[in-house]
């Protein structure tokens, strides 16, 4: 290999270099594995005047479900709403032929929700 420079990509290239980066993964691993639907999906909940309570944006790739963002408002929390959005999240991963999900977090009431919810840990 001859001479590679690594550095930072620049808040403007960002977006491009990311999604470029996952593009070509994804197309080397699709040559070497056998592919389930491939899809992003963002879940919303709203009251009835259409106000934002919580959502939940996820992916599916090679028979996984990805969970990458859980948001539920304060005022609604523990009245099952994320419970809702994950539930919703699991069964249209199914349906696009995913048999495993996962995720991670950094905030402690998070851990406790999936741990709840029949999640488990994984050793690093």
């Amino acid at each position: 290999m001859s001479y590679v420079e690594i550095s930072f990509a620049d808040d403007k290239e960002k977006a491009t270099i990311a999604a470029t980066i996952e593009d070509r993964l994804l197309h080397a691993l699709a040559e070497e594995n056998e592919q389930s639907d491939n899809e992003a999906f963002v879940l919303k909940a709203t009251d009835e005047k259409g106000k934002l309570l919580g959502g939940l944006s996820a992916s599916t790739s090679y028979h996984w479900l990805l969970i990458k963002t859980l948001w539920v408002e304060d005022s609604v929390r523990g009245a099952g709403l994320g419970a809702r959005l994950v539930e919703l999240a699991e069964h249209e991963a199914r349906r696009l032929g995913c048999h495993g999900a996962w995720l991670d977090t950094s905030n402690e009431a998070a851990h406790r929700f999936y741990l709840k919810h029949g999640y488990e840990e994984e050793p690093v």
